[in-house]
């Protein structure tokens, strides 16, 4: 075993991406004694990784395509603080030659292999050609690129249905498709190549065997410049949702010493096949009960997502490992070193809201506490990688991943505990993420028993669905109820009064609706304040409850049981008097109430008389007005973005479910569909931005063919709470690496 370096590779080094990876960057620079630089859009100027580094730069304004993603700004602010390399991180630029050329013009290093390697591995036909000539096995499919749709429709038959149609650039799942007959290849085909032409610049397409049920098992592999190439085992990355990874852990609970060492040695095999240098990992499928039996997918160029779990695992850097290879620096350990203990599982806590189809989320953190766990290498046995603070914004121009949540103990079930833990003390308001969904899916029997394939999660939602896992509790809503009192009780006098205060009459409750994320409705009443209240919801029975301040926090009892709640509220209009709500605007923010309780989020949109009125318009035009004739149903959008398709024309017949709008948010694509058959009215064009809730179209059932649209939309356009009958259901992933 070579001895481990201490010096210092660099002296300063630019992190060229942002979020939680920037922040973990910056961290091993850090303890390295190595000046970092940030680089940011004019939407990040306040962001996490910004504070943390020791310089940063602006390089464009919000969209990734003008900031991330423009190599000459991101090599220009390199060479303006005289930066010695570039780290690209994961996502962006990591897999593009354009910025490892670039590096190599300005005399400054690229953190990453040589462009030869990304461009071999960049195209996943001439990647498969290349390792099948290296006896590693790989799936049956095309290896050719630059196939046209005529062609690869003709090589489905000797495919073979079903079969993956995936572009042959980029990786994270973009772009691909599941075809399971002929019939849905042509448009399988023109979605995938509109997806990788926007994410990758190249819209190649090849065709891979759907393997049914697989295993997800990738390596982790080490080169140098000096021809030393080592694997550090495995991870098992099977719990995935439309292709992305969702929980990953290492090693994997179904391979064996033999199958590791196999495993292993295919992906040195791949890495030496084009000269890798650097920290990269080889993905492979495998039967979900035979992972003896494996196949070669693709080689991702860079450091993963994943990577803490190996981490943790090892003992080692990873990116400290990528700094000192890519100085020239021999590794410093050998395949015999290279040691596995006990066992490290990681969550993505995304952005997004599961029980909307799990629709990409946005908005301001109001509150963020990460249970004082810290983040890096050196964090064992929980470590939470974050790139948020109180304050941050969360838009749709990036990734929806927030945060890694990673646990490790000496055996696989007590991982999963810790990490159930985790994830139940880490508090975000403000932003719906998937921390319930994580836990519940961590609760699964199949994902404790370690029996995985890749269609695991979908069978969970549809369970779930059926018999929901996570349901809202009583006690969530009155806290939400509570929590819209005026904490002084009210002023202007004891006639408006928060405690429904009445000359010579008895109290009068202060009724509202809440919604929750399911779209549920909820009516409460109150009388009372905040320490001392009754509260009724739906058609229960009256609970006394009251709430009170607890070091930052609240103390909430209900029905004589107390438990600590986190808290917050957005939209302000929670403690409007009367005459303010009356007064308010049809189109202002409405107040949404978020709690954390017993380790669980729940947030509430609080209707007021206008919204719960366009709520109900929505919901007759639905159904059908009091003469039973169905209305027009207007198309809302789940979630601020860009409107990257409009797949039908204005005055087309549509069906109900019919996608008529495509909408990119987060590195996705959402079809907004029709929620009701009829004459389409449109209101948008490709390349519009639209705001949360936005009426994109209209389809009026009372018309049976095409018409003139009108000047102006109806006036009922203005925004209410989007609910999940008239919002999108289905989307593409275009999501993190």
């Amino acid at each position: 075993m070579t001895t481990p370096s201490t010096t210092r590779p660099f002296a300063t080094v630019l992190v060229a991406n942002r979020g939680e990876i920037a922040c973990r960057v910056i961290g091993t620079l850090r303890r390295l004694g190595i000046r970092s630089v940030a680089v940011h859009s004019d939407a990040d100027a306040d962001a996490r990784h910004v504070r943390e580094a020791d310089l940063a730069v602006r390089i464009g304004p919000a969209p990734a395509a003008q900031s991330y993603l423009d190599v000459e700004a991101v090599v220009a602010a390199a060479v303006a603080t005289g930066a010695d390399a570039i780290h690209p991180g994961y996502g962006f630029l990591s897999e593009n030659p354009a910025l490892a050329r670039a590096c190599e013009r300005a005399g400054i290093v690229f953190v990453g292999p040589s462009v030869e390697a990304l461009e071999t591995m960049a195209d996943k036909a001439a990647a498969k050609r290349l390792v099948a000539s290296h006896d590693v096995p790989v799936l049956p499919g095309t290896l050719d690129d630059g196939m046209d749709d005529d062609a690869l429709v003709a090589a489905a038959d000797d495919v073979g249905f079903p079969l993956l149609v995936k572009p042959v650039a980029g990786g994270g799942g973009k772009g691909m498709e599941v075809v399971r007959a002929a019939g849905e290849l042509p448009g399988a085909l023109a979605s995938a190549r509109r997806v990788a032409g926007a994410s990758f610049g190249d819209d190649g397409l090849l065709l891979e065997r759907l393997v049914e049920r697989p295993r997800h098992i990738e390596v982790q592999v080490l080169a140098d410049t000096h021809g030393g190439v080592v694997h550090l085992g495995e991870r098992e990355c099977t719990l995935q949702r439309r292709h992305q990874k969702v929980v990953e852990e290492a090693p994997s609970p179904a391979v064996d010493d033999a199958t590791r060492a196999r495993l292993g040695e295919a992906a040195c095999a791949v890495a030496r096949s084009v000269g890798y240098v650097g920290a990269g990992t080889v993905e492979f499928l495998a039967p979900g009960d035979d992972p003896g039996t494996f196949w070669f997918i693709e080689m991702n160029t860079r450091l993963q997502v994943e990577h803490p779990v190996t981490e943790l695992v090892t003992g080692l850097d990873l990116v400290e490992q990528q700094l000192r290879v890519a100085a020239g620096e021999r590794l410093a350990i050998g395949q015999d070193d290279v040691r596995l203990d006990g066992h490290a599982v990681e969550a993505r806590l995304y952005a997004e809201t599961p029980a909307r189809g799990f629709l990409p989320a946005a908005g301001q953190v109001l509150a963020y506490d990460d249970a004082g766990v810290p983040a890096g290498p050196g964090a064992t046995p929980l470590r939470l990688d974050s790139g948020l603070l109180p304050g941050s914004d969360v838009t749709g121009d990036y990734d929806p991943m927030l945060a890694k949540a990673v646990a490790w103990a000496p055996t696989r079930a007590e991982a999963i505990a810790r990490l159930d833990g985790l994830l139940a003390d880490v508090v975000v308001l403000g932003v719906e993420t998937n921390a319930g969904f994580l836990r519940d899916l961590l609760a699964d029997d199949d994902v404790r028993a370690g029996r995985l394939d890749t269609g695991l999660i979908d069978r969970f939602v549809s369970r779930s669905l059926v018999a929901p896992v996570e349901t809202v509790r009583s006690v969530e809503t009155v806290a939400a109820a509570l929590l819209m009192l005026p904490p002084d009780g009210g002023a202007g006098g004891p006639w408006a009064a928060a405690d429904g205060w009445r000359l010579n009459a008895p109290p009068a409750p202060r009724r509202s609706v809440l919604v929750d994320t399911t779209g549920t409705e909820h009516a409460v009443a109150v009388t009372g304040t905040p320490d001392d209240a009754v509260v009724t919801v739906d058609d229960g029975e009256p609970v006394r409850a009251s709430l009170r301040p607890a070091d930052g926090r609240r103390l909430l009892t209900v029905g004589g049981i107390t438990r600590l709640l986190v808290a917050a509220v957005s939209g302000g209009h929670a403690h409007d008097t009367p005459t303010e709500r009356a007064n308010r605007p049809l189109t202002a923010t409405p107040t949404v109430v978020w709690t954390h309780l017993d380790g669980r989020t729940s947030s509430f949109t609080v209707l007021d008389r206008a919204a719960l009125a366009a709520r109900r318009r929505e919901a007759r035009a639905l159904t059908g007005g009091e003469d039973g004739a169905a209305q027009a149903a207007p198309v809302r959008v789940a979630m601020p973005g860009t409107v990257s398709a409009v797949p039908v024309a204005d005055g087309d017949v549509v069906a109900a479910g019919q996608p008529v709008v495509v909408v990119e948010a987060m590195k996705m694509e959402h079809p907004l569909l029709a929620p009701v058959g009829g004459v389409v009215r449109l209101d948008v064009r490709p390349g519009d931005q639209v705001r949360l809730d936005q009426v994109v179209a209209v389809v009026d059932p009372s018309e049976t063919g095409p018409k003139d649209p009108p000047a102006d939309p109806p006036e009922d356009h203005a925004p209410a709470p989007a609910d999940p009958a008239v919002a999108a259901a289905h989307s593409t992933t275009r999501g993190a690496s």
